[in-house]
């Protein structure tokens, strides 16, 4: 793996608890009804932020956190918020009737083109956790023209193998659909390490959700198939492969049960930024939502979008060199878009841009 660079990141600024504008939404599939929540409207020819949550949450479980930090405001002036929930995962969902056939995964990234093309929204930055991030992944592969960009957390493109069929399978029998889910989203060191943050989740996964939907939201993602994604090769393959077309940012926190299958995924992707961080959130998220927003300013701005916001937070490493970065840029330079207009077309030889992010 290329050499990772620490950076230091500071909290400075307090999440906001003011109203926002929101919009709910009931929208007709091929393969169901999918509620999603509009925030703001679509502002000009930009794309639309979509998120998409992980098993055991739904989207203000796993993503209020961070769009109500107050660096996240910044981003929300330039750019509308799609988040969707999964099938029957949303507040005061219905349980599923008797016999009901979830969607697969493959089927839950076919239902998100019917939202966006009712919605009138023509192209995404997704922005995805878990299984959510495996869906916004299968999204960008199958309809590469929606997808601008997509933020990775703790996305896991395997399926499972034998050895961990037979594991699972054994393990179903002696714990509960809230312990597999809990060791889905933490590792052993995490859970005997924050118990009460640990209980409040724990609560939340047992109660906040009917646990049949749950369950068969569980099965849907644990059922998935592996994602066929290969890194070109230059003057080899690389008009064969599939691979994604987009720029993509991994985060992983480095006590994750993900970081091996991210650190995996990092090598099968083209152009990709990614972050490693240390600190524990209790919403998932691996890092807190002042970092993650910082980095995902610096990420639309490499991208062409908001190149005149300060940035106040993310600092160069004092240990890294240019030349390990590639071409001889600083994260700063990148993070400007320097030359680039605003919502200009991401540069196709972009380089990896690795990032170690300390708490």
């Amino acid at each position: 793996m290329e050499e990772l660079h620490d950076v230091q990141l500071t909290e400075i600024k307090p999440l906001l608890t003011g109203q926002v504008n929101n919009h709910e939404h009931d929208v007709e599939t091929p393969h169901g009804v999918l509620h999603v929540t509009m925030r703001g409207v679509t502002k000009g020819n930009r794309p639309t932020i979509l998120t998409y949550h992980d098993i055991g949450l739904n989207h203000k479980s796993c993503f209020n956190s961070l769009f109500n930090y107050e660096d996240m405001q910044e981003v929300t002036q330039h750019f509308s918020v799609l988040h969707v929930d999964a099938p029957g995962q949303q507040d005061n969902a219905p349980p599923f009737p008797s016999g009901y056939k979830y969607p697969t995964m493959d089927e839950l990234a076919e239902m998100l083109p019917c939202v966006l093309t009712q919605l009138q929204v023509k192209s995404v930055i997704g922005i995805g956790v878990g299984a959510g991030a495996y869906i916004l992944t299968k999204l960008a592969l199958t309809e590469p023209a929606l997808v601008e960009a997509l933020v990775l957390i703790n996305v896991d493109p395997c399926a499972k193998g034998w050895v961990d069929w037979a594991a699972a399978k054994f393990s179903g029998w002696t714990s509960t659909l809230v312990d597999n889910i809990m060791s889905h989203h933490f590792s052993p060191d995490e859970i005997s390490d924050n118990l009460e943050i640990i209980q409040t989740f724990r609560l939340h996964i047992s109660q906040d959700i009917p646990q049949e939907n749950l369950g068969l939201f569980y099965t849907s993602y644990d059922s998935r198939l592996e994602l066929p994604i290969e890194r070109p090769i230059p003057g080899l393959n690389e008009h064969t492969v599939t691979t994604l077309s987009c720029p993509a940012l991994l985060v992983v926190g480095d006590t994750s049960p993900a970081v091996d299958v991210v650190v995996s995924h990092d090598s099968r992707v083209r152009f990709t930024f990614h972050l490693f961080c240390s600190c524990f959130c209790p919403e998932r998220l691996p890092m807190s939502p002042g970092k993650l927003a910082e980095a995902f300013k610096y990420f639309v701005q490499g991208m062409g979008y908001m190149p005149t916001v300060s940035m106040t937070r993310l600092v160069r490493s004092r240990t890294h060199s240019a030349s390990s970065i590639g071409s001889g840029e600083s994260i700063r330079s990148r993070g400007t878009a320097s030359g680039l207009t605003e919502g200009a077309t991401t540069p196709k030889h972009m380089p990896s841009l690795p990032m170690e992010v300390s708490a």
